[in-house]
């Protein structure tokens, strides 16, 4: 009885083993991790992360691009990280989809789960700045998310403090849209009040890795890497594309340094929202992801650049087609001309 009782302790004890054993590393596979582990003994790389399939076809393509022939990708939590060479850098390559949720959970997914050394964003983008053409790619110095709102109760003003203001939860050092200012003019040209009233644009509360967990920091403008940046002035002379099919732009485009890019989940295809970003922010680059990239990289503290190439003036005005659709290929197509001489910059 006493022998018996033992074999089946032993059983008991082998059968919890090998059940723990499979799930020790919880949601992400034995056979997973290995293939990690595998990639990361590869590293650091330098990671790539791109919004949409168009966008990242041509990098792909690219006669610069290797891909690993042992590994050529990971499918992981319904993202695909390829892996490669890109001159002399080791690089993972991720595809995120449209908005800033999808960015920001590629973003996270890419640092926590490979070595990565920095971080290279680019796509297409929507104009702010008249003074620049489609085609031309931008590289901002910052970043901000301006989705995030307080909208005010109608009534209340500028002086007025903000729902939750006194809490620490929202601010007015960022500024406000008034919607009366938008409102169409009467026959005799009164202003009047609309009862949309005032919208604050808010900064993210972020909890950075060199920070106190859930302590929360706040961020609305966030810096590229310096080191970045800097590089990135000897790409303005670069030459870039101009044509699709027969349909030319009137010059060719330029790479250009500037000052502030910014994201939402909004696509921005109205002149006077478009002027008013240019003109509060100094905005130039206007498109769905950058920002959660910028914000995920600032909390993760790994350094990073964004690359984005315009493909239409937001909202129209401009005297060439402004037909995002029609420019999409070309303007992708230069953002990845820029991002290839950019890494080649890097590796040398």
């Amino acid at each position: 009885m006493e022998s018996h009782l033992k074999m089946v302790l032993v059983v008991f004890f082998v059968l919890v083993l090998g059940i723990s054993t499979r799930t020790v590393d919880g949601a992400v596979s034995q056979s997973t991790m290995k293939k990690i582990d595998r990639m990361n003994r590869k590293g650091p790389y330098l990671g790539i992360i791109v919004p949409n399939s168009f966008e990242l076809t041509p990098l792909l393509q690219s006669a610069s691009f290797v891909t690993d022939q042992k590994l050529p990708s990971l499918d992981f939590s319904g993202r695909r990280f390829r892996f490669g060479r890109l001159d002399n850098q080791s690089v993972v390559i991720a595809m995120t989809g449209l908005s800033m949720l999808n960015a920001g959970v590629t973003t996270q997914l890419l640092l926590t789960l490979f070595k990565v050394k920095g971080v290279v964003h680019y796509g297409i983008a929507g104009n702010a700045d008249p003074q620049l053409q489609i085609g031309d790619v931008t590289i901002p110095q910052y970043w901000a998310h301006t989705g995030l709102w307080n909208w005010q109760r109608f009534g209340d003003g500028p002086d007025d403090l903000l729902s939750l203001e006194s809490f620490g939860d929202y601010t007015r050092d960022v500024g406000y849209i008034k919607f009366s200012e938008f409102n169409n003019k009467t026959e005799t040209e009164k202003s009047v009040d609309n009862f949309l009233n005032n919208a604050w644009y808010q900064p993210e509360e972020i909890f950075p890795v060199y920070g106190t967990p859930e302590i929360r920091q706040h961020a609305f403008w966030v810096p590229v890497n310096k080191k970045y940046f800097a590089l990135a002035q000897q790409l303005l002379d670069l030459k870039l594309q101009s044509c699709v099919n027969t349909t030319c732009l009137p010059r060719a485009p330029i790479v250009v340094r500037v000052h502030r890019g910014i994201s939402a989940n909004v696509f921005v295809d109205n002149s006077a929202y478009r002027q008013f970003l240019n003109s509060k922010f100094n905005a130039t680059a206007i498109d769905m992801e950058s920002a959660a990239v910028a914000l995920v990289c600032k909390q993760q503290k790994t350094p990073f650049i964004v690359i984005r190439a315009l493909s239409d003036l937001a909202g129209g005005g401009s005297s060439v087609s402004n037909e995002a659709s029609t420019f999409a290929s070309l303007a992708a197509q230069n953002a990845v001309t820029v991002v290839l001489k950019f890494i080649s910059l890097l590796s040398s």
